[in-house]
């Protein structure tokens, strides 16, 4: 089976500075997958490179089958794309930005029109249709971008930091959309710094197979697997133990060793065989505890 997203060896320099250094993997048909990591890790540099915005320095990448270095233009046009930053029209209403968009992928009515339509329904703003998209919510406008992207009907979704600066319940409505899309075949790529974010899109649901998660840090992919794989292999019990504070008063800079186990009774058994247990407890591994052990500090 053709991937639908692939990188092999890709590095990006910066001054010198390999921003994105040797990094591969590839993506299936209809797969969901996460590029988690710190700003500054080199995902949104990656997702440039996919979209055909910057070009690698070295190595060779494909979606939809086309390289997108050499075929540019057929990469593009299997593609849709939701940057961080809002790239909708403010001056436009909502549907002229749509309208715009779907004249530039050459989309011919009446199909052009039927399209609109389905995909502002789609996301919840077909009584917005009129407005000028300035007046919209930040979550609005988010939303627009999705339709925008999916107007042209592209194979794969590319989404960078689709929810930084919304409200929880925004935040909530975007991944219901994400889901909803992936479980109707979408291939989707999306970059975050957000744990939450993560363990959720790429969660085990019924009637879809979980996501995969890549883990990124200084340009380098170090790890890369499913949730539930990346808790088998480093633990899914774990011992927090107390080695004091960073700054005094300030709760949230506690210092913590952590000891992986296998299994949460491994763990529990562990921590009944010491004679001192002050400052430890035993609870379950999660995506941010494997993100601490391989990089050694906190995701902001």
């Amino acid at each position: 089976m053709t991937a639908a997203v692939l990188l092999e060896n890709v590095f990006k320099f910066y001054k010198n500075i390999p921003v994105v250094n040797d990094l591969s993997f590839a993506i299936a048909p209809g797969e969901i997958f996460a590029l988690l990591g710190p700003n500054g890790a080199g995902k949104s540099t990656t997702i440039r490179m996919l979209t055909t915005l910057t070009k690698p320095s070295q190595g060779h990448l494909e979606v939809a089958g086309y390289d997108v270095v050499k075929q540019p233009i057929q990469a593009k046009q299997s593609i849709g794309v939701v940057l961080q930053q809002t790239s909708v029209d403010g001056d436009l209403s909502v549907w002229e930005n749509m309208e715009l968009h779907g004249r530039l992928h050459h989309i011919a009515n009446p199909q052009r029109q039927r399209l609109i339509n389905q995909w502002l329904e789609y996301v919840e703003l077909a009584d917005r249709r009129d407005d000028l998209v300035k007046t919209l919510s930040g979550g609005m406008k988010r939303r627009l971008q999705i339709a925008r992207a999916l107007l042209h009907r592209p194979q794969i979704l590319f989404l960078d930091e689709p929810t930084v600066g919304l409200d929880p319940q925004t935040r909530r409505r975007l991944w219901e959309i994400i889901r909803d899309l992936n479980k109707q075949g979408m291939t989707m790529l999306l970059t975050t710094h957000y744990m939450d974010e993560v363990e959720y899109l790429c969660g085990a649901f019924e009637g879809t197979r979980p996501g995969r998660i890549g883990i990124m840090d200084s340009g380098k992919l170090i790890t890369l697997g499913t949730l539930q794989q990346l808790r088998s292999a480093h633990g899914e019990g774990l011992v927090m133990k107390q080695l004091g504070i960073a700054e005094a008063g300030n709760d949230s800079a506690r210092r913590w060793e952590y000891l992986f186990f296998p299994s949460l009774e491994e763990a529990n058994t562990y921590l009944n065989q010491q004679p001192d247990k002050t400052g430890m407890m035993v609870r379950s591994s999660n995506l941010e505890d494997i993100f601490v052990e391989l990089t050694g500090r906190q995701l902001d």
